[in-house]
């Protein structure tokens, strides 16, 4: 198999529905046999070599000790939907007779991390393992002692768990075996579930910052620059890194995770001095390694509270052996950028580091003033060929500078000169349809040592004046169903309905768009269960319908096509990428080197955290008269 992604020329997928429907394997192929009455490896060797779609059509049940292979199976699958995985967990509790907890601990320990997709999947099952209740993790003190001798992340993870089930001297314990046992307790703080046990580790945390061992100590500021407040003191204690030879990295990486408001003037403008100092000692050669660009990004930030004139010289300074560089992240399952803004100065270099944390592919591209959605519309139709090898960029001189499209875990840069013109530069993903959510703003000024003295937050670059509200969960909506949605207003649902971008993919009374399912008749499909619905719209990635589901096929050569798959048969596979394609992309089977499946939803989640309680409500209600007159009409 070859690994690397030809995106030159990818087709890359938000998600279609077809209108004349996938051909489903489900409805046209027969489960797989498979004979659960062999050996352990025989069944394990024929569960192996199905898909994940195959596998879910084998027959599973709780009531037969026969099927447990299967569901261990499923709970192994890093692209299974979380719904499918809980309820795989919660079979396997009850065929042997034991809590979920003892089923996330032994799956965790037989877990092969041999890849991204593998990593991301011990990480999830850590978070569900560590949010059990404690009474339950306090069962499994053994399973956890032997998941602690297993390598780093494993340790990380049996020590958070025993932490949050209360065992903090079993975890002493534990970790006093040696550098690498307390560097997996340090690892295990970001883990635990709550604030609170997080600030309980403080006082251990900052007695390691001491530690002979320079290993421990790194780990030490990273956990210490995760801690939830004070944070003005931890801004003080990384400071005192900052000259360290071998941590210096470490410290700045931690002073880059603070707030702003902590950073201390007096104190900031000292560290800005030694790291100018560092960056211009710094050989040529290595000034564009990452531990070299996290420094300066570090100092980039000192200088934003420092005094202008002061700033001024150190920036002109630094300017003469490094080019400033902006780090923007994407954000998993949101779609969306970690960086809302950032501020350029005119006719300057910058470098845009761009790092996909998501599961999709994303690129970045700035654009000219007001040209946000006309950029994205053209690069629509400029399509995965794009513009010079860029997928989905268009020739435009609305497009100031462009990123590739990078796969998942994947980074790229971009090397751009800032207009001369100061103003607000628009930056959008144009992958398409993911210019609803997933944009930022570059602003151009003419002094930008004077304008961090007196940062303005740039306007939104589509109109919204929404600000964050909450992150939303099933637990925060625990009775607003007792009234049953009465005496709302669907003209504000609808209203909501369109503000937040549903009605791109979404279909409501034939209005909308097609990217996913038609949401008219959603309260029937599930019976009029609020829960169900809501859980539909604020984890959109807890069971994903397989019509929808997107897929990645690898070829021999190397290509790399994902969307999807609308029809697959003994000799071709056709998927569509793009809901304006005209034409679907057609596959021939032996030209297939590799199908995968994605494991979350193209729908990003957090999309109503910028909405009231009451708004989600007024939503749904919408939701629920539009399937009740649909089913009016049918009577």
């Amino acid at each position: 198999m070859r690994n690397r992604l030809c995106f030159s020329r990818v087709l890359l997928i938000v998600g279609f529905c077809s209108t004349v429907g996938r051909a489903s394997l489900a409805a046209d192929t027969e489960p797989p046999k498979i004979f659960l009455d062999k050996s352990p490896r025989i069944v394990a060797y024929q569960l192996g070599r199905l898909d994940d779609e195959h596998l879910l059509m084998v027959p599973r049940s709780t009531d037969d000790p026969k099927y447990i292979p299967v569901y261990e199976a499923i709970v192994a699958r890093p692209a299974m939907a979380a719904g499918i995985r809980d309820e795989a967990f919660e079979a396997l509790a009850k065929l042997r007779e034991r809590s979920v907890a003892a089923e996330l601990v032994a799956t965790i320990g037989r877990l092969k991390v041999d890849d991204a997709e593998a990593k991301r999947l011990q990480t999830v099952l850590a978070k569900k393992l560590i949010a059990q209740p404690a009474n339950e993790l306090a069962k499994e003190i053994e399973g956890l002692r032997e998941l602690a001798d297993g390598d780093a992340r494993e340790s990380s993870v049996a020590m958070a768990a025993l932490l949050a089930a209360g065992k903090s001297d079993l975890v002493n314990e534990l970790s006093s075996a040696g550098s690498e046992s307390m560097i997996a307790r340090l690892r295990a703080i970001e883990l635990l579930p709550s604030d609170a046990m997080k600030r309980r580790q403080r006082s251990m945390v900052e007695n390691e910052l001491k530690s002979a061992n320079e290993d421990v100590q790194a780990a030490a500021i990273d956990a210490l620059s995760k801690l939830p407040g004070p944070t003005s003191e931890t801004f003080a204690a990384l400071l005192r890194f900052v000259d360290h030879t071998t941590l210096r990295t470490d410290a700045c990486r931690g002073l880059l995770r603070l707030p702003k408001a902590v950073y201390d003037p007096a104190t900031a403008e000292t560290a800005a001095r030694s790291l100018v100092t560092f960056a211009e000692k710094t050989d040529a050669a290595d000034r564009t390694s990452v531990e070299f660009i996290d420094s300066m990004r570090a100092v980039d930030r000192l200088l934003s509270i420092v005094e202008p004139d002061t700033a001024k010289s150190l920036r002109r300074r630094l300017r003469e052996v490094a080019v400033r560089v902006v780090k923007i992240g994407t954000v998993e399952e949101e779609m969306r950028y970690d960086v809302p803004y950032f501020a350029v100065e005119a006719g300057r270099p910058v470098q845009i580091l761009l790092e996909n944390h998501d599961l999709m592919p994303h690129n970045l591209v700035v654009t000219q003033p007001g040209a946000l959605k006309s950029v994205a519309m053209a690069g629509l139709s400029a399509g995965p060929e794009g513009t010079n090898g860029l997928p989905y960029v268009p020739d435009s001189p609305n497009v100031v500078a462009a990123s590739a499209m990078i796969a998942p875990d994947a980074t790229t840069r971009i090397t751009l000169t800032a207009p001369e013109q100061p103003g607000e530069y628009p930056y959008v993903c144009t992958f398409p349809q993911h210019w609803y959510r997933m944009y930022g703003v570059m602003v151009v000024v003419k002094d930008l040592d004077a304008w961090n003295q007196n940062p303005i937050e740039p306007a939104n670059p589509l109109g919204s004046n929404r600000s964050f509200v909450q992150a939303w969960t099933m637990d925060d909506f625990a009775g607003a169903f007792d009234s049953d949605l009465a005496g709302r207003s669907t003209m504000i649902g609808e209203k909501i309905f369109n503000e937040a971008s549903c009605v791109g993919c979404h279909k409501v009374n034939d209005q909308g768009g097609v990217v996913g399912p038609d949401l008219t008749d959603v309260y029937t499909r599930w019976k009029s269960d609020h829960q169900a619905v809501l859980r539909e719209i604020l984890e959109p990635s807890h069971k994903i319908d397989s019509k929808y589901a997107m897929q990645t096929v690898l070829t021999v050569e190397g290509k790399t096509y994902s969307g999807i798959v609308i029809d697959e048969n003994d000799d071709i596979l056709t998927l569509v990428s793009n809901p304006e394609d005209k034409e679907p992309i057609v596959i021939s089977q032996e030209d297939i080197e590799l199908t995968k499946r994605s494991a979350t939803s193209m729908m990003p989640k957090a999309l109503m955290d910028q909405y009231t309680k009451e708004e989600i409500l007024e939503l749904m209600a919408y939701l629920k008269e539009a399937a009740e007159k649909k089913a009016a009409g049918n009577e």
